[in-house]
């Protein structure tokens, strides 16, 4: 009996053998944002040690921190009132060395055209509402996707969860380019959690308003359900970025009786 061919996804060549740090864009400094920025100090770390360029992360957040972000997000006493993006970026700078950025503001592009802050290798969103991905989706289609330049962008990366439950799916941001396998069907094309998963989206709860207490926001998202996803995310882009190849672009989680699915290629 003949054996069927695993679809697999072929990472981009550059991220694998780039001559320049890749570039990522964080959107959201929440409770995943934050967890996930400090993941992605580690994977640079880690990359530099390994001989890779490493990371250039900007992060996006136009909110600052509140009293109920305090402890589920990765804020302390002395960062009230700070821009959430600002706060988290000085504090990894101070810790790594790096010089990353933190841009006070929405991500989608304004009515005054495209700006070059958005465009980045790897984009990964991290945020509340429904109107936020289908923004953040619409802005990606307008940027470059051309191989032949170093900040071309490719890849999104979405989180999103309820209170006990929640998922990282990775898309393609068009066609990535595949190369030929006799093992695999190579899938140059991962569409959108907008696209693919939209009755996903409607279960999704869409309420960006903010808690007024620390108890109000640990009955709509438990305490560690943001750092558990963080951490699947960032295992997924880390085996993406070493090995180059995919059999999965993301996963379901719920901790209520901690199960995770994979969602093959």
């Amino acid at each position: 009996m003949k054996r069927q061919k695993k679809r697999v996804h072929l990472v981009h060549p550059y991220l694998l053998n780039t001559t320049n740090p890749i570039k990522v864009n964080l959107i959201g400094a929440g409770g995943t944002g934050s967890s996930m920025l400090t993941n992605l100090a580690r994977i640079n770390h880690s990359l530099i040690a390994l001989g890779h360029c490493g990371l250039q992360v900007t992060v996006f957040d136009p909110d600052d921190v509140q009293v109920p972000n305090l402890d589920r997000q990765l804020f302390s006493h002395g960062e009230l009132g700070l821009n959430k993006a600002v706060a988290l970026i000085g504090r990894i700078n101070r810790f790594f060395g790096t010089d990353w950025k933190a841009v006070s503001e929405r991500f989608e592009i304004s009515e005054q055209g495209s700006d070059e802050q958005r465009q980045a290798n790897i984009t990964i969103s991290c945020v509340d509402s429904i109107r936020a991905r289908i923004a953040i989706a619409d802005t990606l289609k307008t940027l470059d996707t051309s191989t032949h330049l170093r900040d071309g962008a490719w890849y999104w990366m979405d989180f999103g969860n309820g209170q006990h439950t929640g998922q990282v799916l990775l898309s393609t941001i068009g066609a990535v380019k595949q190369g030929t396998s006799k093992k695999f069907i190579p899938v140059d094309n991962l569409p959108f959690v907008t696209e693919g998963f939209s009755t996903l989206l409607e279960n999704l709860p869409d309420d960006d308003i903010p808690s007024c207490s620390l108890a109000q926001a640990l009955n709509k998202q438990d305490l560690f359900i943001n750092t558990t996803l963080a951490t699947m995310g960032a295992s997924l882009l880390w085996s993406m970025l070493r090995k180059g190849i995919l059999e999965y672009r993301g996963l379901f989680l719920n901790l209520i009786d901690f199960r995770s699915m994979p969602v093959p290629i």
